[in-house]
């Protein structure tokens, strides 16, 4: 069996709080080993850190990282920061503790102020490059200007989730040591751009997720409840070993490789919590 890692899953999120554990082991008998749990406003870093050790019980091999969402930039106060920084802080000596996000720039919602969303951007970048961490981001309609604000610091890398750019673009952030996120968007026939990238891009910048509860996959389209489930993972795995036209299990195995190589803190949590998982990788 193959080391399976989701790198961007919201479990603390509303839509799992009736049956997280259910969700949970679901994604444990499937096969999943970890999910990377990023946090998304201040009030919420305590409780994301408090789930990433609960969900270790099932997935062992389960991380988490703090931040602030540009689509909850509204939301934030100056202030935010300074909690955020005493958080990152505290959450150093935590082995489950691994980067800064989901932070970034979001171009896609007109509502959502630009200056404030790079006021937060730019300070999580900052604290990011102040502990050496890897970032989360959030890169909706807004690669270029993420990529201009990496260039200006010595970011040691991290994940573009759910990747949309141009190949153009994915080789920048691939030369800043960061890998590409794909999941839900990329099993449906007509996302001909995602399955492009996924088809094509070099493997070795390539991370599985599922976004969860969001960008439910294909097979989920046409049911009431959409919701989507770190149990999706190996379903979405097997469409992009069938893009590339290799096995499942060394397509997971690469990702794998691929997400503990730009998140090194993951890496040494597999190795020293659940060091069984690394053959596997």
């Amino acid at each position: 069996m193959a080391l399976c890692l989701d790198t961007h899953c919201h479990l603390d999120a509303n839509e799992f709080a009736n049956d997280l554990d259910a969700v949970i082991q679901r994604a444990a008998q499937v096969g999943v080993h970890g999910v990377l749990i990023p946090a998304v406003q201040a009030k919420d870093f305590e409780a994301v850190a408090s789930l990433a050790h609960q969900a270790a019980l099932h997935l062992p091999a389960t991380c988490y990282t703090l931040g602030i969402h540009p689509i909850y930039t509204p939301w934030a106060k100056e202030s935010d920061m300074d909690i955020l920084r005493k958080a990152v802080r505290q959450a150093m000596s935590d082995p489950r503790f691994v980067g800064i996000g989901e932070i970034g720039l979001d171009y896609f919602l007109p509502e959502l102020d630009a200056h404030q969303q790079a006021f937060f951007f730019e300070a999580q970048l900052n604290l990011a490059q102040e502990f050496k961490l890897p970032v989360i981001l959030h890169v909706r309609r807004s690669q270029d200007a993420i990529l201009k604000a990496l260039r200006t610091r010595k970011i040691s890398g991290g994940i573009a989730h759910a990747f949309n750019g141009s190949f153009q673009q994915a080789e920048q952030f691939i030369q800043l040591n960061f890998a590409m996120g794909f999941g839900g968007a990329m099993t449906f026939s007509r996302a001909l751009q995602i399955r492009r990238l996924a088809t094509e891009l070099p493997i070795e910048h390539i991370v599985l997720e599922t976004d969860a509860p969001d960008i439910p996959p294909a097979w989920l389209n046409s049911q009431v409840n959409r919701r989507n489930e770190p149990g999706e993972l190996p379903q979405i795995s097997s469409i992009l070993a069938e893009l590339r036209a290799t096995l499942i299990t060394q397509t997971q195995s690469q990702c794998a490789q691929n997400a503990l190589r730009v998140i090194p803190r993951w890496a040494d949590l597999v190795s020293a919590q659940a060091p069984y998982l690394v053959h596997q990788a």
